[in-house]
């Protein structure tokens, strides 16, 4: 069913509502997206790209929300209760807990809205016990994760002492990307002698990495989940001193680090394209919604190392 909507494109989060300038029918299907915190770079990229994307396409109505922080889980909540009462067609989500979510977007699909999970996939378990079927669009991060350790045992040798920043402990993705790293240490034959969780936050990885560079002052690489991170760890190397004396990779290719990979800050990173990832799950679910077969399993999406060679 697609409801009637007046026009906006609408950028909202939990401390305000941003309106774009875009005319658009009131006849076109309105797009929910769910993003996760703004304050992420990768998602301020995300919301860039997928703007453009509803300016290009033109026959949908793109309300965009973010949340302030990446544990700000109600936030998400709210999000999808507030687009199932606005009546709209379509739910396009990166869930910030991969548990959480099952049930509001049961609800929402109850609701007749279809929804496009992207970019974290749900927890399997969550929605076998809720009775949902849901594909998830998105690459993998178990592999990228993979690719970054080895960029990072290659470097350093067998036997070097590393450590890994961890993202949410409920995010599927911040699990699958432990994984990869920890398949990358087993492989490189590494020591990994730490790993904790900074959500996702630059600043705090960069008191979480203080700390522990404070207990292993004989750190010799760093594998950090995704970029923002990265940028944490490698403030307190330089605050330090110890720039160009560890060997930091990442995850999620984010502009701010390209003059960090150029440099030798940054060894890798891995390149998830998300600038068109919300792009090409919301074109999925515009399928959907003119008749195409429901999505099903995992949708991959492309990923990529990059280092200073490429």
């Amino acid at each position: 069913m697609i409801f009637l909507k007046k026009a906006s494109i609408a950028l909202l989060t939990s401390a305000a509502l941003m309106t774009g300038s875009a005319a658009m029918a009131d006849d076109k299907p309105v797009v929910g997206l769910v993003m996760k915190s703004l304050a992420n770079e990768f998602f301020r990229d995300m919301l860039e790209g997928t703007k453009e994307h509803a300016a290009r396409r033109g026959d949908y109505e793109l309300r965009a929300v973010g949340m302030q922080n990446e544990t700000d889980f109600q936030s998400q909540i709210n999000a999808v209760e507030n687009f199932i009462t606005q009546g709209a067609d379509i739910i396009v989500i990166a869930p910030a807990d991969s548990r959480a979510m099952v049930r509001p977007l049961k609800k929402a699909m109850e609701a007749g809205v279809i929804v496009i999970n992207f970019d974290v996939a749900l927890d399997a378990e969550a929605k076998k016990k809720q009775g949902v079927e849901l594909a998830f669009i998105g690459p993998d991060n178990r592999d990228g994760a993979r690719l970054a350790g080895e960029a990072l045992a290659k470097k350093l040798g067998k036997g070097a002492k590393v450590v890994i920043v961890e993202g949410n402990p409920g995010a599927d993705n911040a699990h699958e990307r432990k994984l990869g790293f920890e398949d990358a240490i087993k492989s490189g034959e590494l020591n990994l002698i730490d790993s904790r969780t900074a959500h996702w936050e630059t600043e705090e990885a960069n008191t979480v990495f203080s700390n522990m560079l404070t207990a292993h002052p004989d750190i010799q690489g760093v594998m950090a989940a995704n970029d923002s991170m990265a940028i944490g760890v490698i403030k307190a190397l330089e605050s330090a001193g110890r720039a160009g004396d560890i060997q930091v990779v990442a995850f999620d290719n984010i502009p701010a680090v390209g003059p960090m990979i150029k440099d030798g800050r940054l060894l890798a990173t891995v390149d998830q394209f998300g600038r068109e990832m919300a792009a090409n799950a919301i074109d999925k679910g515009l399928d959907v919604l003119k008749g195409a077969p429901e999505l099903k399993g995992w949708v991959k999406t492309p990923i990529k190392l990059v280092t200073s060679e490429n």
